[in-house]
């Protein structure tokens, strides 16, 4: 039966018209919504006079979408276009060309047409991808060599960091071409009769079978440079064996050679399916054949043969034989992340005994006790003034020089947080116009406390916000230009400049206790888009889909309006190669307020690094408290090349190169023509408050717990690992304890330095293994590690706020502390190597169960040494004191044991065991007298807590704690016989 070959039907005139209309359209939009996009971009990169940031990324990505797009379009559609022209002219009859006829008649008349479309959407799809690829692009345009050759194939890092990674892109583009060329011209040839599966003769005329085996024979090609790109990626891939990155025995010797066998293999093959395809047999046989031997030889060497190494040869010695591949991981992963240059000490730690001139050590009075995590509300409350001011969840640490003298400092900036205005000023007026910025530098010293608050001493609003004998007279760190608009806070666009000539409109600051004592304020700053013309008010109209920009009166010919004001966010955008640090920190430099971050340079191939996660490696307690968690991107290389700051007042951003060594950043700067200033102009007084930055400092800790070992046995046996412990008083969380940054002087160190520093313990167990510190020394990263005897008995944080809270005398004040109208917050831990020994000190926060209650510092945990010698003490000075009492008399008892105190409302289990030597009894130390002025302490306790007044409330712990050890010792006197008859027992209940 023959088939009428009836026409496709053609869509109507009026479906036509609909469809081009529906296609205008959407094109329209996408278009004017890239367009407000790109220029809005544009205007901002003026502003911070960054256009070559944006030009020079917009012009490669343009490159790469045409480039690619284009030869992928190209090679497609060649091909779709080769197999037409190498059609049959001819056919055999057959019903399955009957039913194909339908179709070329169709699709004949506008072959050319159809060739285009499917060609153009390919190389649209490829450009997207491309263009996305414009870091490694650039990279690969301007590498730099590292000077470092790997101990494989004797080749330039450089080559697996910028060139690799392109290189293996194109490979995968070739591949991607060549499929889809396949594909298409195989159903070109069947549509046209150059394949059949039906009728008499051959399946394939000579045309199609010498176009497709030409295709699959590059693809054959393109393998063999798989396979030669495959060498070289195995110093890149995981040995399971050993648990570290790069090739080990049977990498290099089973697979390399089976990779070069196959790629000689895979050249052989293309050559056989070229010559028995189309010049010798013309037939498809022996190309199959020659195609079934290449799976098989991949199989049987590239996968059974290393398999049989491992198993036969490797497992059964595994130490021996992967001992070299774990040195080459080692050194690889120590030099990647600067390990290399962590100088190791040891430190016995031997003295377990308080020296004698521990309360005079300038390390252990110069302890900080503000826990900058703990005391933003009381920021707040004290500095705060209107509702609407906000210092964050955490505050940030910075040094400062003030009467000759250097101390490190909790500072943070009185921001405007846009959620807690009220209904009435979230009006767009308000919200853009007039709560515009913050104000003021607010700082306190670490060590000094006022009634359990900060002492301030700058950031003043006016005289009424100074508590006397709680601030200074005056500002002690002076700022200018204290106003904030760039800051954290900031996530709301601001349309400043624009007052009346006689009449401020942007809130600056109250200047009196009432709510009409307020002072108002117009910008005059650079920072900020000129706005003023008509066209640019209807480019941010589009743009915030805001029709105010073109109806409100308070957008006028001065407007400028502010955008992207998160420092961090500014910097990403100027310096999109970096990874930003999580923790910004602000800094009054010159009279100015700047933002200071961290700029990371990384690479993820990098051979025989070990590769890390950077958002699991970075997280801990203050991760999203203040801080930001940085992305989860897998890296085995990181460098802190750049400090970068951004004003405050005018949103200036300023790129300083750190790591004049750096190759990645030497590849950027290239690209960017100079984008990062040398490290030579960076102004001094702004390298004054630099930092070491805790994120590189976290992934550089975790890694050293491992890669501190550097004999490839040890490390194999894994005995001598280290981790970082958890949060000491949540330890079952999970949660790792932060590193801290203080202005001290360690063990081998000249001079006192501002530094981060971190314990660490034993893989498995509690016990203080190393000290970790960061600083920086002469302009140059100085990583120390202070390390302890392998079986010391000095504590690690964990025992050590057990051991302190579980002392008899401290678990019933903490127990008093934490009653139903209160709880006990315990702030950062410090680990402070001293007098050849370790000192550890526990601020000890009280915060009220009332609403919107702030926690005070109260109290201060201290120990030393082994746990022996505890105190909870009022503040620093008579702590250090009261240790060195101890050590004076006879030898302490052993540490208490038992659990720490219970939830506020629960009872309080008996004490079951002792406390340190107390000090001498004073007055009468018969067992009744003591008891009874046990009652009368407890009783007073109660009164104290009652009233609010913190000051009689810790002086009434402290006559407690006297008390008590009076009864202790007339108890021991006594005999250790109980209470007799009418003398009540010495419980917090009473």
């Amino acid at each position: 039966m023959v088939m009428r070959n009836t026409p496709l039907p053609r869509m109507s005139r009026r479906g036509r018209v609909t469809i081009g209309v529906l296609v205008g359209v959407f094109l329209l939009f996408t278009l004017l919504s890239w367009g407000v996009d790109a220029w809005t971009d544009w205007l901002w990169f003026e502003e911070v006079d960054y256009t070559g940031v944006f030009t020079g990324v917009l012009v490669t990505r343009l490159l790469l979408f045409l480039s690619v797009g284009l030869a992928m379009a190209l090679v497609v559609g060649g091909n779709l276009y080769l197999a037409y022209r190498l059609r049959p002219l001819l056919r055999p009859h057959s019903a399955e060309q009957a039913t194909l006829e339908r179709y070329r008649m169709a699709l004949t008349p506008r072959l050319g047409a159809w060739i285009g479309i499917v060609s153009v959407l390919i190389g649209f799809f490829a450009g997207l991808s491309a263009q996305g690829r414009w870091q490694d692009w650039l990279l690969f345009q301007n590498s730099t060599p590292f000077g470092v050759r790997d101990p494989e194939f004797n080749v330039d890092v450089g080559f697996y960091v910028f060139d690799y990674p392109m290189l293996r892109y194109f490979l995968g583009v070739g591949f991607t071409a060549i499929v889809l060329s396949v594909l298409g011209a195989l159903a070109v040839h069947y549509v046209f009769g150059g394949v059949r599966l039906q009728g008499i003769g051959d399946r394939m005329t000579t045309a199609a079978r010498a176009h497709l085996t030409s295709l699959v024979a590059v693809f054959v090609l393109l393998k063999a440079v798989a396979y030669i790109l495959d060498r070289r990626a195995l110093l890149l891939a995981y040995n399971e064996g050993t648990g570290l990155y790069g090739a080990g025995y049977t990498d290099v010797n089973a697979l390399l050679p089976a990779k070069e066998i196959l790629a000689y293999i895979s050249i052989v093959v293309a050559i056989a399916i070229i010559i028995f395809s189309n010049a010798w047999m013309r037939n498809l046989v022996w190309p199959g054949v020659s195609l079934a031997l290449l799976g098989i030889s991949a199989v049987a060497i590239g996968g059974i043969y290393p398999l049989a190494v491992q198993t036969f040869e490797v497992k059964p010695s595994l130490r021996d034989k992967e001992a070299q591949y774990i040195d080459r991981s080692i050194k690889a992963t120590r030099t990647a992340f600067g390990l290399d240059k962590a100088k190791m000490q040891g430190y016995g730690a031997t003295n377990l005994t308080p020296p004698a001139d521990l309360a005079t050590e300038p390390n252990a009075t110069n302890v900080r006790l503000v826990d900058p995590s703990l005391v933003a509300q009381a920021y707040t409350l004290r500095q705060q003034v209107r509702p609407f001011y906000d210092f964050g969840e955490k505050l940030d640490i910075d040094r400062y020089e003030v009467d000759g003298k250097v101390q490190d400092y909790v500072v943070g900036l009185r921001e405007i947080n846009d959620a807690e205005l009220t209904t009435q000023q979230r009006n767009w007026l308000n919200r853009h116009t007039v709560f515009t910025h913050g104000y003021g530098l607010v700082a306190a010293p670490t060590n000094r406390i006022c009634d359990g608050f900060p002492f301030f001493v700058s950031g003043f609003l006016g005289n009424q916000n100074q508590q006397q004998g709680c601030s200074s007279a005056g500002e002690q760190i002076e700022v200018k230009q204290p106003r904030v608009y760039f800051g954290e806070k900031t996530t709301e666009y601001a349309i400043v400049g624009a007052g009346d000539p006689d009449r401020n409109v942007e809130f600056d600051r109250p200047i009196g206790a009432s709510e009409g004592q307020e002072q108002y304020y117009t910008y005059t700053g650079t920072g900020g888009v000129e706005i003023g013309a008509f066209h640019r008010r209807l480019l941010f109209a589009i743009k915030n889909a805001e029709s105010n920009f073109l109806l409100s009166d308070a957008v006028n010919e001065n407007s400028k309006l502010m955008y992207v004001r998160d420092p961090r966010s500014r910097v990403e955008k100027v310096a999109p190669f970096l990874t930003i640090d999580g923790d910004p920190y602000p800094a009054a430099i010159d009279g100015r307020i700047k933002w200071i971050l961290d700029g990371y340079t990384t690479a993820a191939t990098y051979p025989y690094a070990q590769r890390i996660n950077l958002q699991s490696e970075t997280t801990d307690e203050l991760t999203n408290r203040g801080t930001f968690a940085l992305a989860g991107d897998n890296v085995n290389y990181m460098r802190n090349s750049v400090k970068a700051t951004v004003d405050a007042y005018d949103g200036t951003v300023e790129l300083y190169e750190w790591d004049d060594t750096d190759p990645v950043l030497k590849s950027w700067n290239k690209a960017f023509d100079g984008l990062v200033t040398p490290k030579a102009q960076i102004p001094e007084s702004l390298t004054e408050h630099f930092r070491y930055p805790a994120d590189l400092f976290k992934v550089q800790r975790n890694l050293l717990a491992q890669f501190h070992v550097t004999s490839p046995e040890e490390y194999f046996s894994g005995q001598d690992f280290w981790q970082v412990p958890n949060v000491p008083d949540a330890p079952d969380t999970g949660v790792k304890q932060p590193p801290f940054y203080l202005n001290t002087k360690l063990p081998g160190q000249n001079e006192t330095r501002f530094q981060l520093t971190s314990a660490v313990t034993p893989r498995g167990r509690e016990n203080l293994a190393a000290i970790v510190s960061g600083s920086y020394v002469g302009g140059q990263p100085s990583l120390e590690v202070l390390e302890l005897p392998d079986q010391t008995a000095v504590l690690g944080p964990g025992q050590v706020h057990q051991t302190m809270t579980n002392a008899a005398a401290v678990r019933q004040e903490l127990t008093l502390l934490q009653s139903n109208q209160a709880q006990v917050q315990y702030g950062n831990l410090l680990s402070l190597p001293v007098g050849d020994g370790m000192l550890y000190v526990e601020p000890v926060y009280v915060r009220s169960n009332q609403a919107n209650a702030v926690p005070l510092l109260q109290k201060v945990l201290m120990s030393y040494g082994d746990g022996r010698y505890v105190v909870l003490a009022n503040d620093l000075s008579s702590g250090l004191k009261q240790l060195v009492d101890q050590s004076k008399q006879a030898a302490p008892p052993p540490p208490a044991t038992g659990t720490p105190p219970p939830p506020a409302g629960q009872p309080t289990p008996t004490p079951t065991t002792t406390t340190p030597a107390p000090p001498p009894p004073l007055g009468d130390t018969s067992l009744a007298a003591a008891a009874a002025r046990v009652d009368a302490a407890i009783n007073e306790v109660k009164a104290a807590q009652a009233s609010g007044d913190f000051a009689r409330y810790g002086q009434a712990l402290n006559n407690l704690q006297t008390a008590m050890a009076d009864f202790q010792a007339a108890q021991r006197a006594a005999g250790g016989t109980p209470a007799p008859t009418g003398a009540p027992a010495p419980t917090p209940s009473g």
